[in-house]
């Protein structure tokens, strides 16, 4: 029960499709602060994750609440826009409340080796973040091999990432329990050379408590005890809060709960 709801509490409820509405973020920002009404004594998810048209909806919806607002920007998911654009991008989610930025990598600029590109289009979105921690997404199922992840890894840690990301979740495969451990590796090895904390999000594919709790394991093993917090890390997931919701009141009452207990997000 305690890991099933430090997995509630580590949540980036997520809604990231082009038919997003506004009531769509309004409900989604009320499952956030009360993930079933039935059942008092559930902490909130960790954060709401949405466009960066959609972050006002969720700033005002959350206004003095403990519950944070990221917003993906970078052209995501692809990535593909000039950096003058990616910046604005950036600042306009800031200016409109976000306390979080999640950014794309430039893929195909990795692919081609130009990994100072990448650096650099890290750093200078970092640098608009202001005070909005930053998360950087790898996109790990378009780069191919582990050693491409550990490599993509080093360069957004070095390159001031608060935490580093799995995937958009548009892309299969993502979040897989050998990617996420080699991103682990690069956290722990740079922990150890500098002291420095950086967080880590895995993100597509997580959908089951489970697999949630696999998770959380590989994370007390590599990193420890420290990390298991929302501050250090989280899950990227739409699906994921519901799941661990039916095994939470499965524990509770004895008996099998179905999704259409459970409002969808």
């Amino acid at each position: 029960m305690q890991g099933l709801k430090m997995v509630l509490n580590m949540i980036d409820l997520t809604t990231l499709e082009g038919k997003d509405t506004p009531g769509k973020v309004k409900q989604m920002c009320y499952k956030a602060q009360h993930l079933h009404d039935s059942y008092p004594d559930l902490p909130t998810v960790a954060a709401v994750c949405v466009y960066p048209s959609m972050v006002g909806v969720a700033r005002k919806e959350l206004k003095g609440n403990i519950v944070k607002i990221a917003s993906v920007s970078t052209a995501f998911p692809s990535g593909q826009a000039p950096m003058s654009v990616k910046l604005e991008d950036t600042r306009f989610a800031v200016s409109e409340g976000a306390d979080e930025i999640d950014m794309v990598i430039s893929r195909g600029k990795f692919l081609a080796g130009e990994y100072n590109f990448v650096f650099d289009e890290i750093a200078a979105i970092k640098e608009a973040c202001g005070n909005a921690r930053l998360k950087v997404i790898l996109e790990t199922g378009e780069l191919s091999t582990l050693d491409s992840v550990r490599r993509a890894s080093d360069i957004a840690i070095h390159a001031g990432a608060d935490f580093i990301k799995t995937s958009t979740g548009k892309i299969q495969p993502a979040a897989t329990m050998q990617v996420t451990y080699t991103m682990l590796m690069a956290i722990r090895d740079h922990y150890d050379r500098t002291g420095i904390m950086v967080g880590m999000k895995p993100a597509g594919g997580i959908s089951t408590s489970k697999l949630a709790l696999h998770n959380l394991v590989m994370v007390k093993e590599v990193l420890g005890e420290k990390w298991l917090s929302n501050e250090w890390f989280r899950f990227g997931a739409s699906s994921l809060a519901n799941d661990v919701l039916m095994q939470i009141m499965k524990t509770e009452t004895g008996l099998y709960q179905s999704p259409d207990y459970f409002s969808m997000d």
